[in-house]
């Protein structure tokens, strides 16, 4: 099964309405009563709710799948945390020794737009750079989650490029400031369950339609089952929480010569099985865009 929050209107506006909807053949089928696929996995009958779905009046029951104005699959993760470092090819390419641990970092809902919004970029910084990830949204709620059951609390999986500016990034030893500006990350198209998709298709960048990163998602270094286990060790994951697992080899930071978003340009972002971002980079008011 395939989830999506639809917004109610054709404007890309982060103040509209939104929905969550099931992806079916040719077209989205609301789901009524929940502003966004993150609502619906807070109800422990999220899947049943959403099979039985057949849509309502407002939107005449869905929307056609070219037609419908997406939002972020979750809009407001309870938490969002990011894995670094976590595939060989990246960590080999920024000249790191393969890591005992995840080396985890938050980022915060408002960095969040949808797979055909905009990307953000901010005149304070013109080192910005692409990281295509795999998402892990969680289902069920959990503490201690043992890895054997990690599976159990993840809903499904989604798609994110963890759009990084890079000279705030490197200012100091933590990563933060240089992941959590507002609009710069896409995640979505949809939330794909556990039982349709499974990690190991190819993820892959590409940037004006030149390959820039392509790996397996079965490359990890910490797999998704890990990282629930071992976040929850710390603090309790929710449904619509949000793990962001770490990006492949080909960012432009690591290239020689370096290359870095720029106006104009247009990012797509796919995994294979689960399907694709396309976000155009927009330089902020008032920026630079050459």
């Amino acid at each position: 099964m395939r989830l999506a929050t639809l917004r109610t209107s054709t404007s890309t506006s982060p103040n509209n309405s939104t929905v969550a909807a099931r992806q079916d053949d040719g077209k989205f089928t609301v789901i009524p009563g929940y502003a966004d696929v993150g609502e619906l996995l807070a109800n422990p009958e999220w899947r049943t709710i959403a099979e039985a779905a057949t849509g309502t009046e407002a939107l005449d029951g869905g929307a056609a799948l070219d037609g419908a104005s997406l939002a972020s699959v979750i809009t407001k993760p309870g938490k969002i945390i990011c894995v670094g470092l976590n595939y060989r090819t990246h960590i080999q390419e920024m000249g790191r020794d393969l890591p005992e641990y995840p080396t985890l970092f938050s980022k915060f809902a408002e960095t969040l737009i949808g797979p055909n919004d905009d990307i953000e970029l901010p005149e304070q910084d013109d080192a910005i750079d692409w990281e295509a990830e795999l998402a892990v949204i969680i289902g069920k709620s959990g503490r201690h989650i043992a890895e054997s059951d990690a599976a159990d609390h993840i809903a499904g999986y989604s798609i994110c490029n963890d759009v990084s500016m890079r000279t705030w990034q490197f200012r100091t030893k933590e990563w933060l400031q240089g992941k959590n500006w507002e609009n710069s990350t896409p995640l979505g198209p949809v939330l794909v369950t556990t039982d349709e998709w499974t990690p190991g298709g190819t993820i892959s960048t590409r940037l004006d339609n030149e390959l820039m990163q392509e790996a397996s998602t079965g490359d990890l270094v910490h797999g998704p089952e890990f990282l629930v286990s071992y976040i929850s060790t710390m603090i309790t994951l929710n449904p619509g929480d949000v793990i962001i697992t770490g990006t492949p080899g080909g960012v432009g930071h690591a290239r020689q010569p370096q290359r870095y978003l720029r106006h104009g340009q247009v990012l797509e972002t796919s995994i294979e099985g689960i399907g694709m971002l396309r976000n155009r980079a927009v330089a902020a008011s008032g920026s630079a865009t050459d």
